[in-house]
């Protein structure tokens, strides 16, 4: 029986990453957080791994052969349209930091995820950064534009996963690029397309032009987006993406009376158990703007499970390594 896999958070927030790979099997070697609220829940939920901190001020080194995966969302702010689109001199440009610890960890698997912003800012140089880094570094990579609303919770929120394998770009493909008989996009009814992804063998940036929104995206055709339409969930349709700053948290109820979405809703909106951030923080329980500003900063936990789930399964030894193992037999 092969071992748990081990994985690194960073930019943890409120673990996503950790209550949707938890039941896959997967354990945390350690956390890296700042904010003051997501660092409490941290601490009460799994009062056993260790928080890091600032990433900035990490060496990752020591991680070397003990983490299998390296996962993060790094700071979308400046790679939306909300934060102006500064881009890497931003908050965002964090995203170099998400590199140098995988760096320095060498880990077989990557997870990085980020508005889809990320792919056309700066004319797809930021994007494009990242590849060429990781690429560098010789991981093969699949990227792919995801919607939570097919996966399973009523949220209207696309964001872009790139996965990498330390070993070619087949793995990393087997993870992101199958096609789910329930991952359609729910709005227009298209079919999800699917692209070859960038890998170490063969260093192709190109591919063909994407066929639907939920797209794997190519570097030279990173600008395809599409804005978030929204909905009244009124109407039985998905609701707004959830954002840090709480805006657009109010639904129009069956008798057309307009409330507030609980910080309970909203963790259901994120697929989190009802209850996760409902922690003790500064000596009393959590009041509710932190709650919600870390559910909008916060990963779509049954995406997570599902990418986790593909890694557990795409995990398996290579042609080389397999046969080496035969070699050592005899």
């Amino acid at each position: 029986m092969r071992p748990r896999m081990t994985y690194l958070s960073l930019f943890s927030g409120i673990e996503a990453a950790s209550v949707a790979w938890e039941p896959v099997g997967f354990r945390p070697l350690a956390f890296a957080e700042t904010d003051p609220f997501c660092c409490s829940l941290l601490s009460q939920r799994w009062p056993e791994v260790p928080n890091l901190g600032d990433v900035r001020e990490v060496d990752f080194r020591g991680y070397r052969g003990r983490a299998d995966v390296v996962v993060g969302g790094s700071p979308c702010q400046s790679f939306s349209r909300a934060g102006g689109g500064e881009g890497l001199r931003g908050k965002s440009g964090l995203m170099l930091e998400f590199v140098r610890a995988v760096a320095e960890a060498r880990p077989r698997w990557v997870v990085w995820e980020n508005v889809p912003g990320a792919l056309s800012v700066e004319q797809g140089r930021a994007f494009g950064c990242l590849l060429r880094e990781l690429d560098e570094l010789g991981y093969g990579l699949a990227w792919r534009v995801l919607d939570a609303q097919a996966f399973g919770v009523p949220q209207r929120r696309r964001r872009v996963y790139l996965v990498g394998f330390g070993h070619g770009a087949g793995r990393a493909c087997e993870v992101l690029l199958e096609r789910r008989p329930d991952s359609r996009d729910l709005l227009s009814g298209a079919e999800p397309g699917e692209r070859a992804a960038v890998g170490a063998g063969d260093r192709s940036k190109g591919g063909a032009e994407p066929s639907g929104p939920d797209d794997v995206m190519c570097f030279e055709k990173s600008g395809v987006t599409r804005p978030d339409c929204g909905a009244n969930p009124l109407w039985g349709l998905p609701a707004y993406t959830l954002t840090a700053s709480g805006e657009r948290l109010h639904v129009v109820t069956g008798d057309y009376r307009v409330r507030r979405l609980t910080p309970t809703e909203c963790e259901r909106l994120m697929g989190f158990p009802d209850g996760h951030t409902l922690v003790e923080h500064r000596g009393r329980p959590a009041a509710d703007d932190p709650r919600y500003r870390a559910l909008g900063n916060s990963m779509a936990v049954p995406v997570m499970r599902w990418i986790g789930e593909r890694i557990a399964k795409a995990d398996r030894p290579g042609p080389v390594t397999a046969l080496r193992r035969i070699v050592r037999r005899w």
